[in-house]
């Protein structure tokens, strides 16, 4: 059966372009939570799915997994919320339930996860994102927004945020003062820098230029700059980071971060490359070194990050637009016009 008719932002084709589109939320079940959208952040996961870059796009394509809205109706079964609660959605909306991924509060390693949009929910209807006036999800994959976030700087911490947390996660409580590196200073990378040194790690931004320099290190409080073109500094360097979180979702040549790490350092990849990474395994072996791939974050990540945020006092650097702006911002966001994320207005828009 058919849901509330709502109204959107979608693309039709792989121009990307995005613009009004009315269309029909699933019926809410017994333990679904009809939210009306707030805000939502953008990514560039959205801008690869928008131009089908990364797998088949069905359109009309509403994108947005970074969001955040109030609760405004509740399916008969959930417990965990009540009307007027401020909640958020990320990167899926739904998994098998049974497997060893989900059995393990990993879900977003499920082989049948559902993405929060361009994904087919269990009902067989495609999923629309965030970039909408209300969305219908199951409890399950909502997790509270703390009372001292606002909603802007909540929205990208629900993708880009867990997606630098959940490797860096494994580094909690050691003890011990890690020398990080965070490869990329873009949405992901700045908050990289900030929960790494939220951890007590010593933390060297990497940039292909000393453009961002100063905003590294006086604004974002990381540690060192390294410039990666420098071939003086990457000589300097070598052997002196116990990890690197590498953000880039491009194609980059990899051996010569990886020459970086000490002994039994790790390259921590959660950039979407688009194209093939190459790199010489010699080093990796002599070294102990190991190169890992980590993929947004569980819906218990999901929530840690933002209880992480709140408890820290912390401060994500965004820029407010209103749907209208939105291709425009898209634009400004692949030539890293942006500091150093977007999130749409969504509810302070005119949506039609």
């Amino acid at each position: 059966m058919e849901g509330r008719t709502v109204v959107g932002w979608a693309a039709r084709d792989a121009s990307g372009i995005l613009s009004p589109y009315t269309f029909t939320l699933r019926k809410t079940g017994p333990e679904d939570v009809v939210i009306k959208v707030l805000y939502c952040g953008m990514d560039h996961t959205d801008l690869h799915q928008m131009r089908d870059e990364l797998h088949l796009t069905n359109y009309p394509l509403v994108p947005g997994h970074e969001v955040v809205g109030e609760v405004l109706e509740l399916g008969s079964e959930v417990k965990k919320y009540i009307v007027g609660d401020m909640v958020g959605v990320g990167c899926i909306v739904g998994s098998c339930g049974s497997c060893i991924s989900c059995n393990s509060n990993k879900e977003q390693y499920c082989n049948n996860r559902i993405l929060t949009y361009n994904g087919i929910y269990k009902d067989g209807r495609p999923t629309q994102g965030g970039f909408s006036s209300h969305m219908v999800v199951h409890q399950k994959f909502v997790v509270s927004i703390p009372e001292t976030l606002s909603p802007e700087q909540a929205a990208p911490l629900l993708c880009a945020g867990v997606t630098a947390f959940s490797p860096l996660r494994q580094f909690m409580g050691s003890g011990k003062v890690l020398n990080a590196g965070i490869l990329g200073l873009g949405g992901v990378g700045h908050l990289g820098v900030k929960i790494a040194k939220a951890m007590g790690h010593h933390v060297t931004v990497i940039s292909t230029s000393d453009k961002k320099r100063e905003e590294a290190l006086q604004h974002l409080g990381a540690d060192a700059f390294l410039v990666s073109s420098n071939a003086t500094q990457m000589e300097e360097a070598a052997y002196t980071l116990d990890y690197i979180l590498d953000t880039v979702p491009a194609f980059h040549p990899l051996q010569s971060y990886i020459s970086l790490l000490n002994f039994d350092g790790k390259l921590l990849l959660i950039g979407a490359s688009p194209k093939l990474l190459e790199f010489n395994a010699t080093e990796l072996n002599i070294g102990k070194k190991t190169i890992s791939g980590s993929f947004i974050g569980s819906m218990e990540e999901t929530q840690e990050i933002l209880d992480f945020w709140a408890e820290k006092n912390l401060t994500s650097m965004v820029e407010v637009v209103k749907m209208d702006y939105v291709n425009k911002a898209f634009e400004r966001m692949e030539r890293n016009d942006v500091r150093y994320r977007f999130v749409v207005d969504v509810a302070g828009s005119d949506l039609e």
